[in-house]
């Protein structure tokens, strides 16, 4: 018996980039949700599609179950990393954006919440909040009851609303604050910096330890950001330029020098000001931002 009619009508191929967006949401790696992607198709292709009654809710949790084990391999190289540990950014597609709830869920700011709850909880919270799983299919996904899963869900819920930004922003608002950032890094203008962030604004940066003069730790009100900005800027060898773009479903920076990709900055918008800025300049996080990823819930 043929495993499908063809390759392109296998439930793992009409699900993939469902089943990419479950594990970059809980591993915050393209890189990483690839390696579980390939893992959970080696264990698809050993099963027989005819036994499974639900294609779609098996592989989510296939991909759930590698997404646990990937985390617990990966928790030492995150512990070692130099400075400050940001998601993988992902250039995305305009419907991304469309879809407000996934994009916010998949912001770098949310991902960074996400990654300060423990496997399970972070598991359970994309599960249900972001993909609306069943309970039921979620504590067979990771291996507890339906009961505990239910207080998993709760508990997730609250620490995440505590730390989310607490605002939630129209996307012209956030376009204007990143034109407004973009307009006065081109130009250097050490107030224009000013005028946009927010007075307590805090700046985390991801350099890997590879980048130089990439902050190790966050730096704090609008007034250092700035001057540091501008001072970064100012050391450059090469000719820089910000452009605005879209970033995890939501309006980003990528930044150049000499026409070569040097950073992406995701920020979080509050009243009409910069609260929060990531920018990501590890070149092993920088793969994904030349080529649209498709998200999908």
């Amino acid at each position: 018996m043929d495993r499908v009619e063809s390759a392109a009508d296998d439930p793992f191929v009409v699900h993939r980039n469902l089943l990419f967006t479950v594990a970059y949401e809980m591993l915050g790696s393209a890189a990483d949700a690839e390696d579980v992607l390939q893992e959970s198709w080696l264990r698809w292709a050993a099963v027989d599609p005819s036994t499974v009654m639900a294609p779609k809710a098996y592989l989510v949790r296939i991909v759930t179950r590698q997404a646990l084990n990937h985390i617990r391999s990966v928790s030492r190289r995150r512990e070692d990393y130099v400075g400050e540990w940001l998601p993988e950014p992902l250039l995305t597609a305009p419907d991304v954006a469309e879809d407000v709830e996934l994009a916010e869920s998949l912001s770098i700011a949310m991902l960074t919440v996400l990654e300060t709850l423990s496997p399970a909880e972070r598991a359970v919270f994309v599960l249900r909040e972001v993909f609306d799983v069943p309970y039921d299919e979620i504590a067979d996904a990771v291996a507890k009851t339906p009961a505990a899963v239910r207080q998993i869900a709760h508990r997730a819920k609250d620490h995440v609303a505590a730390r989310r930004p607490r605002i939630r922003v129209v996307p012209s608002e956030h376009e204007r604050a990143v034109d407004q950032l973009v307009a006065a890094l081109n130009t250097g203008d050490l107030q224009g910096l000013m005028d946009v962030l927010a007075p307590d604004v805090v700046s985390v940066a991801d350099g890997g330890g590879k980048v130089r003069g990439a902050a190790r730790r966050p730096l704090v009100g609008a007034d250092t950001i700035a001057r540091y900005l501008v001072g970064s800027l100012a050391k450059l060898a090469g000719a820089f330029h910000a452009a605005a773009t879209t970033i995890n479903g939501q309006p980003g920076i990528r930044l150049e020098v000499d026409g070569e990709l040097a950073g992406v900055v995701a920020v979080v918008v509050e009243d009409g000001l910069i609260a929060r800025i990531y920018s990501v300049a590890n070149p092993d996080k920088l793969g994904r931002m030349d080529l649209e990823v498709p998200l999908v819930r």
